[in-house]
């Protein structure tokens, strides 16, 4: 029979948000790709760098010794063709991390293999690449370059930001077209009335799951790290109590900077669309960018 993946939580990952891959990178941009052929293959025998993505997949793959169903599967997708690429594979074995599956894409994007692999999640360095993986459904997002050091600890904590991640971006519309008070007044009056689910919602759906089958349900933990306040809290509770989703902890900040309280959280990884929270966030944790809703619309 075919191996299926139904029952598990799929995260693709780009070879450069894995591992560090920015002097290779360099001599692909300054001399050429068979340079960048010759150089890979020169230093094959050379363990890469763990990337900004390297703690978050770890710790999530290691959730598998918990679970007495499903799982975590990482694939991994690379524009090295399979030659080059055998260095990036040396690396995963010497890290011992749990990834088998893998697309080598000769210089293409992979993000068409995305969807193929039916990922919850895209991670990548490449704008381009998670732009498009966004346009047909799948939850995906840029990691920036991230001072953040690993924690050692086996939970994993993700924190979401709400409106255009894990929330449509029909409430920021307002916000960004009409101002403050114009926002508040909106979401009171539809307090009652769920908001639509963001680019985020599944990955949130398929997280939950996994925590429901995780042996001790602690070690994975979620957060909404979000900047509305009072009275626009009450459509976001709403909206998860319909989708019959729990976040862990939610934290409605109105308008502080977010920074200090994901270090609070012990985040490991964040996500957000606004381009100004994370250059802030990536200070303290694994950032990534979603290029998605009305606040992108003008980049």
């Amino acid at each position: 029979m075919p191996a299926i993946l139904d029952d598990k939580l799929v995260i693709a990952i780009s070879s450069r948000a894995l591992f560090d891959l920015d002097e290779s990178h360099r001599v692909y941009v300054e001399h050429g790709l068979d340079a960048f052929a010759q150089y890979q293959l020169q230093h094959e025998d050379d363990v890469l760098a763990q990337g900004d993505a390297f703690g978050i997949v770890q710790k999530l793959l290691g959730l598998n010794q918990f679970l007495d169903r499903g799982g975590v599967e990482v694939i991994l997708l690379s524009r090295n063709s399979a030659d080059t690429g055998l260095r990036v594979f040396n690396s995963i074995e010497h890290y011992g991390l749990g990834i088998s599956r893998a697309a080598f894409c000769g210089g293409e994007s992979p993000h068409r293999y995305v969807s193929a692999f039916g990922s919850h999640l895209f991670l990548s360095t490449d704008e381009a690449d998670v732009a498009d993986a966004l346009a047909h459904g799948v939850a995906a997002a840029t990691l920036l370059p991230s001072r953040a050091a690993k924690l050692d600890d086996p939970i994993v904590r993700i924190a979401f930001d709400g409106d255009a991640v894990l929330f449509s971006d029909e409430a920021e519309q307002v916000f960004q077209h009409h101002g403050l008070d114009a926002f508040a007044a909106s979401e009171k009056t539809s307090a009652r009335e769920p908001l639509r689910g963001g680019p985020f919602k599944p990955f949130l759906s398929a997280l939950h799951g996994l925590q429901h089958h995780l042996s001790d349900k602690s070690l994975l933990r979620t957060a909404l790290v979000t900047a509305r306040s009072a009275p626009a809290h009450e459509r976001v509770i709403r909206t998860l109590r319909d989708w019959d989703i729990r976040l862990d902890e939610a934290l409605f900040l109105g308008g502080l900077k977010k920074a200090e309280f994901l270090k609070a959280f012990c985040a490991d990884v964040f996500f957000d669309d606004q381009r100004s929270h994370c250059e802030g966030a990536c200070e303290h944790v694994a950032t990534g960018h979603v290029p998605f809703g009305v606040a992108n619309a003008r980049v």
